[in-house]
């Protein structure tokens, strides 16, 4: 996936300042716009059952057995709902900001990267409403591992969300996981620009690690998991486009809004005069040059008499 390559970056990071408020922004609409895509239920549910369906004809349904191992064995299910509602908030900023402070080169395309797909996202949840295996009927045999083992974490029976708090997430936007994608994002960056060999080992394991984590706990579909990567990988073809529309953007806008040029007159009082051959302004002193040719017009008039003398 060429993310360094995809646009010449400025070897400079871009100011916080300005970064943050933008980040905010993007973030406010994803999360807005998770709220107001919200569809009807027995849609959503109708869209989780043909992909299950899809899966079991494919023979790719690995959702029931990682499920039933992490309901079966609390060591494995509890840690993996922690993960699930946590280090999509954490490692994500702290990968984003780890680039922008050691590969500012980088940093900006990294950054419209994760924005672009994001938003790409978003737009598979207003098309395509998805219920989570978790919120089937218990006759398709998939336990809500969130809800067993929410006396362990601050989350409800609402996902990841506090308790109490279920309103400010969308249940039904499951396709695609960017839970898989962002995860993708981080293990990409961390494997290209990571030094330490644990640090490129991380930026492998993160996103398999994420895979397994929304399968067991019966939060994504298989399918849910590559619509996410496949989403980061249009983002990754988009984000040369869009930095050089960004870059067309400000510039249009600098150059309606930036003031006129002044003109400034010359300051010399012989600006725009013209002399005749051999005429002197007062006051302007001769070169070398001229007192040469001067000389060379008495020798030519043939008195013999020096210049200065005449």
């Amino acid at each position: 996936m060429p993310l360094a390559s995809t646009a010449p970056a400025p070897s400079h990071r871009p100011r916080w300042w300005a970064e943050l408020p933008l980040i905010a922004v993007v973030y406010a609409i994803y999360s807005a716009g998770r709220l107001l895509v919200r569809s009807d239920v027995a849609t959503a549910v109708d869209h989780g059952l043909r992909i299950l369906h899809l899966e079991k004809t494919l023979f790719l349904n690995a959702e029931h057995p990682l499920n039933r191992l992490m309901t079966a064995h609390p060591s494995i299910g509890i840690p993996a709902d922690f993960a699930y509602a946590s280090l999509h908030y954490m490692v994500t900023p702290a990968v984003l900001i780890w680039i922008y402070r050691r590969r500012a080169a980088v940093y900006r395309a990294a950054r419209t990267w994760l924005m672009t797909s994001t938003l790409l996202g978003l737009i598979g949840f207003a098309l395509l409403p998805t219920c989570p295996p978790r919120l089937l009927h218990a006759t398709h045999g998939f336990v809500d591992t969130m809800a067993q083992y929410s006396s362990y974490g601050w989350w409800g029976n609402e996902a990841s969300a506090p308790r109490g708090m279920g309103w400010m997430t969308n249940q039904y936007a499951a396709m695609p996981s960017l839970h898989v994608g962002w995860a993708l994002w981080c293990g990409i960056l961390l494997w290209r620009h990571g030094r330490h060999p644990l640090v490129r080992a991380a930026g492998v394991a993160y996103p398999i690690v994420t895979t397994f984590v929304v399968m067991g706990t019966a939060n994504h579909y298989f399918l849910d998991a590559l619509a996410g990567a496949a989403v980061m990988g249009a983002g990754a073809l988009l984000t040369r486009p869009v930095m050089r529309l960004a870059d067309q953007a400000v510039a249009g806008v600098r150059a309606r809004f930036a003031p006129a040029p002044t003109v400034t007159k010359s300051p010399i009082v012989s600006a725009g005069c013209k002399t005749s051959a051999g005429e002197r302004i007062p006051g302007q002193r001769t070169s070398s040059a001229d007192s040469a040719d001067a000389a060379a017009s008495g020798d030519a008039a043939g008195d013999g008499t020096p210049a200065a003398a005449r």
